[in-house]
């Protein structure tokens, strides 16, 4: 890693295609949080008696409270290695946006949309 200022167009190839892998994943996940709070997906008091939707009403509020809060997370994770495919593009994919120097395959590969290398993590 020594002397080098960016990654070679086969390692970030390969970078993509593990983007490209959790980017499929977390849009799926994404789906099935938002289906869960608008009902989409049918499994619900809905389709209940009135005696177990009083039951359950309180424990469903925060289900859904706690789906919302998930998919806002999932959408931010989908924008975060969405930016990170636009920097592949660039060719500034895994440039420390702190010191400039290359930030480790072995975090890129843990964390795809890290932006810090963990020494700039580790100041912040």
């Amino acid at each position: 890693m020594t002397g080098k200022n960016r990654y070679s167009d086969a390692e970030l190839a390969e970078f993509k295609e593990l983007i490209l892998g959790k980017l499929d994943k977390a849009k799926k996940d994404y789906e099935i949080y938002k289906n869960s709070i608008t009902h989409g997906d049918g499994n619900d008091t809905q389709d209940t008696s009135p005696t177990f939707k009083v039951l359950e009403e309180g424990a469903a509020t925060l289900s859904k409270e706690e789906a919302g809060k998930l998919a806002q997370r999932q959408l931010k994770f989908i924008q975060h290695l969405q930016a990170a495919l636009v920097r592949i593009e660039n060719k500034t994919y895994g440039i420390c946006r702190e010191s400039g120097k290359l930030i480790s395959k072995e975090r890129l590969r843990a964390v795809p949309h890290a932006t810090l290398s963990i020494e700039a993590k580790k100041q912040q």
